[in-house]
């Protein structure tokens, strides 16, 4: 092969081998689609939040009123013997007394001391905490889809560039075995071709094996056959304009595990409010339609009925109950300073998270410009040294030296493509602003 082909097949290898085959092109947005659409953990939040969503009723905060439907049928057989004021006896066996009741009742706490108002309004809170949780699944799993697919990418370039070098290493090896045939070069020289050819075949067989790895990960994030296969674009995207302060802003507004704390204090104040209407009385009203019958086989009235409508209301009001209701509201009070202090733990904790990933984001992309630089000086390089090992003005120290020095260039080049996605990922995570 000459110099020109193996050159173009280093250099247009390392961005077409991705279309080199028929395999099924899998893009960031529809994995970041089929996530949302099948894993596990989002539909339990999802689930988790339907059920945040039902029980935020007015019927389940206590605001109506309550119709239940009574039937009660009794039916005694026995021996009775009566003795009357006038002397008289009476006395029968296997007397028979049957009764009969049946109705509808209805019953409406109209005042509990503004209970079921903050009740209602805690379902409601609760619900948001629900919508909160999903939307932290949610950030998590993009999160994750997002880490998992860009490792493909930089892994995928990185086997094109291992791809490539095996490329010059066979031609090395096959040109080192022509100058051994006819005396210009020694057999240690085919030997250390031959060595380095099968060091070049290790290191790619490994980066297939974690290539492969990562796939099937990356098929479980997404919650399909882990069997699936795929090619993913071998194209870095950083976002390079991401402002501290604005992350910042951001995360006051959106951060899911903020938003949680924040609902977490309310939930507990409504409880305290909860607790205090034990201070005021209950106020119930009652109303209701029953039908009576009875039946006696001895007696006075061996038969009587009755129908009608009844009402009333009742009221209760706590005395004393051992101090209970001050220890309630003393531990419904200790509830709020907690969540108040964990409310400023997470923003502090926010607030350092923000700004060590951003510094560390700030590097990476300073990172991609400085290997981006070694690689095309390490990709010059080796096509120079390249067209001297043909004319053998070089030792073959020196070409494998500029042939490892274009892989790991290239391999660090990737990686920090890689890191600096990742930096941006956990900013925008941590602003609760990923997005696709």
């Amino acid at each position: 092969m000459r110099t020109t082909s193996i050159i173009k097949s280093l250099f247009v290898l390392l961005f077409c081998i991705a279309n080199a085959n028929a395999q099924q092109i899998l893009t960031i947005e529809e994995a970041l689609k089929t996530a949302l659409e099948n894993n596990y953990e989002i539909k339990i939040a999802a689930n988790n939040l339907e059920v945040n969503k039902t029980n935020n009723a007015i019927g389940n905060a206590g605001m109506l009123p309550t119709l239940t439907a009574n039937l009660v049928d009794n039916n005694n057989i026995q021996n009775l013997s009566q003795t009357r004021l006038d002397g008289t006896e009476n006395s029968l066996n296997n007397a028979k007394n049957n009764s009969l009741n049946y109705g509808v009742s209805l019953g409406w706490t109209i005042f509990d001391g503004m209970s079921m108002f903050a009740k209602r309004e805690q379902l409601q809170e609760l619900q948001k905490l629900g919508e909160s949780q999903l939307k932290l699944n949610i950030l998590t799993k993009i999160a994750d889809v997002y880490a998992t697919y860009f490792d493909l990418v930089q892994q995928q370039q990185q086997l094109a560039a291992l791809d490539s070098t095996l490329v010059i290493s066979n031609q090395r090896l096959a040109l080192a075995q022509n100058r051994f045939s006819i005396g210009k070069a020694s057999k240690l020289e085919v030997l250390n071709a031959q060595v380095d050819l099968n060091t070049d075949k290790v290191t790619l067989l490994k980066q297939k094996e974690l290539f492969l790895n990562t796939k099937i990960l990356l098929n479980q994030i997404l919650a399909r056959n882990t069997k699936t296969d795929f090619k993913v674009n071998a194209v870095f995207t950083v976002d390079s304009n991401l402002k501290l302060a604005e992350l910042n802003e951001l995360a006051q507004k959106q951060n899911p595990q903020l938003q949680a704390q924040i609902i977490n204090k309310r939930v507990a104040e409504l409880q305290l409010k909860q607790v205090k209407a034990s201070r005021y009385p209950t106020v119930r009203l009652t109303t209701g339609y029953n039908f009576s019958e009875t039946e006696s086989s001895l007696g006075f009235v061996t038969q009587s009925s009755s129908r009608g409508f009844n009402y009333g209301f009742n009221a209760s009001l706590n005395l004393f109950d051992g101090f209970a209701q001050h220890r309630n509201e003393k531990i419904a009070n200790l509830a709020i300073e907690n969540a108040k202090i964990q409310i400023e733990q997470q923003n502090l904790n926010l607030e350092t998270q923000l700004a060590t990933a951003y510094q560390t984001y700030l590097t990476n992309l300073e990172l991609i410009e400085l290997e981006k630089t070694n690689q095309t000086i390490a990709k010059q390089n080796l096509s120079i040294t390249l067209d001297k090992f043909h004319i053998g003005t070089i030792t073959t120290l020196e070409f494998r030296t500029a042939q490892l020095n274009f892989v790991n260039a290239t391999v660090r080049y990737t990686n920090a493509q890689y890191q600096a996605k990742l930096s941006e990922i956990a900013l925008k995570e941590l602003a609760g602003n990923i997005s696709f």
